[in-house]
């Protein structure tokens, strides 16, 4: 049997080979492009619909669509502090504007915290003369702090 591991790296390279992209591939699992692209990264599970219409356009073995239904181990990055540069200004964000986040969301909204579970994302691109910019929009259910 494949590793997690090894099925995500199978993944980028039959997307690589049939020039596809994220947003092709969530078309076959009728999810978003972020949420498809995270599960096929190794982060969710697919459902047995999703990951035999993956395996069917990404030519995946049986195992590999097996692997794919299994709940991961969530959590990809190799290092506390991740080396990747894009990803490493995602940790320095939260390093300079962590506290604000976590004060405005809790004057707003009280003690609790927003949850990456029942979480939506969207990312596209925004045209700008001056360099277009990445938009991303996050959106998580808060969920208060309860009593007891």
């Amino acid at each position: 049997m494949m590793t997690r591991a090894e099925v995500t790296e199978l993944i980028v390279a039959r997307k690589i080979e049939k020039k596809l992209s994220w947003a092709e591939i969530a078309k076959a699992v009728g999810q978003s492009k972020e949420w498809s692209t995270a599960a096929l990264l190794g982060q969710m599970a697919l459902t047995q619909a999703q990951a035999d219409a993956v395996g069917k356009l990404l030519d995946l073995p049986g195992d590999a669509v097996l692997q794919l239904q299994v709940v991961p181990y969530k959590g990809s990055l190799p290092t506390a502090v991740p080396t990747d540069p894009l990803i490493y200004r995602f940790y320095e964000l939260v390093n300079v504007y962590g506290t604000t986040f976590k004060e405005l969301i809790h004057e707003e909204f009280g003690d609790g915290i927003m949850s990456a579970i029942d979480f939506k994302m969207d990312l596209s691109r925004e045209v700008d003369p001056k360099g277009d910019r990445v938009q991303i929009v996050m959106s998580g259910k808060f969920l208060p702090y309860k009593m007891y």
